[in-house]
């Protein structure tokens, strides 16, 4: 009979047998993650993932096919995202409904609307339920495809179809869809829908419908989902942002900037969106020395300029001949490799080299070159 130390070792080799082990499948599959996202040639990407996903554990890594996907997105290689994905239906996940919704919400991402509806049509020839979960991958895959003319049907329809009841993930795809087709009215209409039916909204509903009232300008229909709110939810930084923006764009930005003050005594700190809507009022205002005040704000703030920012300000200096300050942000797109059109850092050089500013317009042609990035390959005028 074995002594209880001895149960012990054994038990212990083999947790830490097992341990190692997992330890390294997990090793591996980071490893292949790893040569997924450092491959440049967008054609050996495409074959190694092929390769990589006869790995189960590669298969079960969500970020890496939505990075991914979102790469070959970025260089319009539609022919390579649909490779990619069909190539996963061979596997035994396509049995899952799970799996589905991930290919579906892929496509959709994608803009690529016909093959996420594919996928949904076929997962009962796979002997795959399709509920909620899959009927909701591809709500939003219609409305991140921009087929908002389809949202409609397919959420009256195929629910009614497929016996599917809608839940408030499905409301809130819907309201989003209207919001974005410009039908507001339809949108606040869902709520009485959604009270009949029972469905709470959340702040994703709410934010939603007060992003697409306060940008369009209908505030007194904004402050009343606003109140409504109040009975169900605390409006956070989405929540003031949205209404921010209508202020600075419609109301004027007084408003706005008395908005900012509100959100600092309610503890709510303001975010580099709240400062874009800013910069875009006194923008529209025509106001260069404020909307450079808030670009400052966001330095002594803990959040960082976008991409937004960068394009809001840039042309409006050149445009009022504040060549310095452009130059500015042209330097700091190109040290944090900022994805902004081209043409943009073109004008900065050329308004640059206009006002006689040949050796700044030398220096951000010479920044773009070392920095090795085609869309900041720049030139000065008398290159051309």
């Amino acid at each position: 009979m074995l002594s209880v130390s001895r149960l012990l070792r054994r038990a212990f080799s083999a947790s830490a047998q097992l341990t190692t082990s997992k330890a390294a499948t997990a090793a591996t599959t980071k490893s292949l993650c790893d040569a997924i996202l450092k491959e440049r040639n967008l054609k050996r990407l495409v074959e190694k993932f092929k390769k990589f996903s006869e790995n189960k554990r590669f298969r079960a890594n969500a970020d890496t096919y939505k990075l991914t996907v979102r790469r070959l997105g970025a260089a319009k290689r539609f022919n390579l995202i649909q490779e990619i994905l069909e190539d996963q239906k061979k596997y035994e996940e396509i049995s899952e409904e799970a799996f589905n919704a991930r290919l579906i919400s892929l496509y959709g991402k994608s803009g690529m609307f016909d093959d996420a509806q594919k996928v949904f049509d076929e997962m009962t020839e796979k002997k795959c339920t399709r509920t909620v979960l899959s009927f909701n991958a591809l709500l939003a895959a219609c409305v991140n495809s921009k087929k908002f003319d389809k949202v409609d049907g397919l959420f009256r329809e195929l629910s009614q179809k497929l016996k599917i009841e809608p839940g408030l993930a499905s409301y809130n795809i819907v309201i989003k869809a209207f919001c974005q087709m410009g039908s507001l009215d339809s949108a606040m209409s869902l709520l009485d829908e959604m009270e009949d039916k029972g469905v709470h909204p959340n702040l994703v509903t709410f934010n939603t419908l007060l992003y697409g009232l306060y940008k369009n300008g209908r505030f007194e229909d904004g402050d009343w989902i606003w109140s409504l709110m109040a009975f169900e939810n605390i409006p956070d930084i989405r929540s003031y942002n949205a209404k921010l923006l209508g202020l600075a764009l419609e109301k004027g930005t007084n408003d706005a900037v008395k908005l900012v003050e509100e959100m600092k005594i309610k503890g709510i700190k303001p975010d580099v969106s709240s400062f874009n809507a800013l910069i875009k009022g006194f923008v529209k205002e025509e106001n260069l020395e404020q909307a450079k005040h808030w670009y400052y704000e966001i330095g002594n703030s803990d959040c960082e300029p976008d991409i937004l920012t960068f394009r809001t300000l840039i042309s409006f200096a050149c445009e009022k001949d504040d060549l310095k300050f452009a130059f500015e942000l042209s330097k700091k797109i190109i040290s944090r490799k900022c994805a902004v059109n081209k043409a943009l850092l073109q004008q900065v050089v050329d308004g640059l080299v206009k006002s006689s500013q040949i050796q700044e317009a030398k220096e951000l042609v010479q920044l773009g070159k070392n920095n090795g990035y085609s869309r900041y390959q720049l030139k000065l005028p008398s290159d051309e």
